[in-house]
C-alpha cells in the first residue's frame, strides 16, 4: 500500500490515462506464488550502486513500512532465509555440473 501510495503520487492520477496506468499496476507484499519458482535476474542498470551517487541518501521500504506498524518484517525475513538456502544449494549443483560438462568436453574425442 505504501508502495501504491508512492507511485500514485508520481503518476497524474486524476486523468484517464493515469488512473489507467495505476489500474495496470500490482504491488505484493513479498513474492507471490506464481514468480516465487521463477529465476531471479538482477539488472545491472537499476541497481543502486549504479544509479545513485555515494552522497545521495536513501531508504529501504521495509525498514520504513516496519517503523509505520507493518508486522510482518519477521515473516518476510524468515522466507528470504530460506530462499537463500535454496538458492546455494542449487548454485553449488550448478556449479558440479559445469565442471562436469567441461571435463567432458575436454576428454571427449569428435570425429570428423
Amino acid at each position: 500500500k505504501i508502495f501504491w501510495r508512492t507511485v500514485r503520487g508520481m503518476v497524474p492520477h486524476k486523468t484517464h490515462r493515469g488512473a489507467n496506468a495505476l489500474d495496470r499496476l500490482t504491488s505484493y507484499e513479498g513474492v507471490p506464488p506464481p514468480y516465487d519458482k521463477k529465476k531471479r535476474m538482477v539488472v545491472p542498470s537499476c541497481m543502486r550502486v549504479t544509479c545513485l551517487k555515494t552522497r545521495r541518501r536513501f531508504c529501504v521500504l521495509g525498514r520504513l513500512s516496519t517503523e509505520v506498524g507493518w508486522k510482518y518484517e519477521p515473516v518476510i525475513k524468515t522466507l528470504e532465509a530460506r530462499r537463500k538456502v535454496k538458492s546455494a544449494i542449487w548454485y553449488k549443483k550448478e556449479v558440479v555440473k559445469k565442471k562436469c560438462r567441461t571435463k567432458a568436453a575436454a576428454t571427449a574425442k569428435i570425429p570428423q
